[in-house]
């Protein structure tokens, strides 16, 4: 099992109409998963246990002694439950046993090495001192297995499995295929936890928010419980980046339809320097990369963005915290001087 150590996770957002034939459902957050939010279609629930250790079943004792102990002290480390960590190293590798390239030396056909399949950019990354000798290495399992539990658990374990599980290899088969081992290992005592990132307190308007910029939220925050439709421009479904358009739009405000026009419309602004009604954008979605963004939400308040975000979330169309490792930029629309104009020819008598 070869593995794609893309930096990116989360809903597909509209790259472009020219996708509109591509068949990509995703499945972040599947029914059979717990979930908690605010708005329309939400319900909470106690997510507190997501990184609980489950004790091993009869399956766990194929894994190797060594990698077993490996899986169990950096699933304590990191709060990731530890036959996950098993299932994907069963998945990649066969916990080390494989002799495919790129395993215990060199790479695979896709650039991946070591026990845990990472790339050499993204171990760079997050890779781990798991033995404190002053080296990481991707092909030692001492190293490699703590450094799968911070991806892992920087793409958004435990609480949210599916997406940190998608993140590390991006296929939904696979997330499948490690979630099905992980059950095996624990003997089927397991649940996965799949909180939506929601806040269920995020059910208002933020605080302080006036003007033009109040309306352009407000209408979003409107739509919240409608579908995702990929390609969808309203007004009873849309996309990521039709919602902010038509956001935009309803206060007199021209903006492009497409993600990919979209990011490079707006002043760039700093990372934690956004402002209610920016945009942040995302590496998400079929065809997009680091200087090309494929999703798309916009900010209502510090850490927090409105967002369309798939076609089977629960709710699609919701509050969420934009702070993801697939974060790529936010961008200021309303600095644009033709949208300034805008706003001035609107406020004449």
């Amino acid at each position: 099992m070869t593995a794609r150590r893309l930096l990116f996770a989360g809903a597909l957002g509209t790259a472009g109409l020219l996708f509109v034939a591509l068949i990509f459902v995703p499945v972040l957050f599947g029914a059979s998963q717990f979930m908690f939010g605010g708005g329309a279609g939400t319900r909470c629930t106690d997510t507190s246990g997501a990184g609980a250790q489950p004790a091993a079943a009869g399956d766990a004792e194929a894994i190797p002694g060594a990698f077993l102990e490996l899986y169990r002290r950096a699933g304590e480390e990191y709060g990731i439950p530890w036959n996950v960590l098993a299932g994907v190293g069963k998945v990649e590798t066969d916990h080390g046993r494989s002799t495919l390239p790129g395993v215990s030396s060199g790479e695979n056909y896709a650039g991946a090495g070591g026990p845990m399949q990472f790339l050499a950019a993204t171990f760079k990354a997050y890779g781990v001192d798991g033995n404190d000798d002053g080296k990481k290495d991707r092909y030692d399992p001492v190293d490699a297995i703590p450094s799968a539990a911070a991806y892992l658990k920087a793409s958004g374990a435990p609480e949210r499995m599916r997406d940190a599980i998608f993140a590390y290899n991006h296929s939904w088969d696979y997330v499948d295929l490690v979630l099905d081992w992980a059950g095996k290992y624990a003997g089927g005592e397991f649940e996965v936890v799949q909180s939506n990132g929601i806040d269920c307190a995020d059910n208002e308007l933020p605080a302080g928010v006036d003007g033009v910029v109040k309306e352009i939220i407000e209408f979003a925050m409107a739509q919240r419980g409608k579908p995702y439709v990929f390609g969808a421009n309203g007004p009873d479904a849309w996309d990521c980046s039709s919602l902010i358009q038509a956001a935009y739009r309803q206060v007199g405000l021209s903006i492009p339809r497409t993600t990919f026009q979209q990011w490079p419309f707006g002043k760039k602004i700093g990372k934690g320097d956004e402002q209610p009604g920016d945009l942040v954008f995302f590496n998400s979605g079929p065809g997009t990369a680091a200087n090309n963004p494929g999703h798309v939400g916009m900010v209502i308040s510090k850490g927090k963005m409105i967002v369309a975000r798939c076609s089977t979330c629960v709710p699609a169309i919701a509050v969420q915290s934009y702070e993801r490792s697939d974060w790529i930029g936010s961008t200021r629309p309303l600095a644009k001087p033709e949208l300034q104009r805008q706003l001035q020819a609107a406020a004449q008598p």
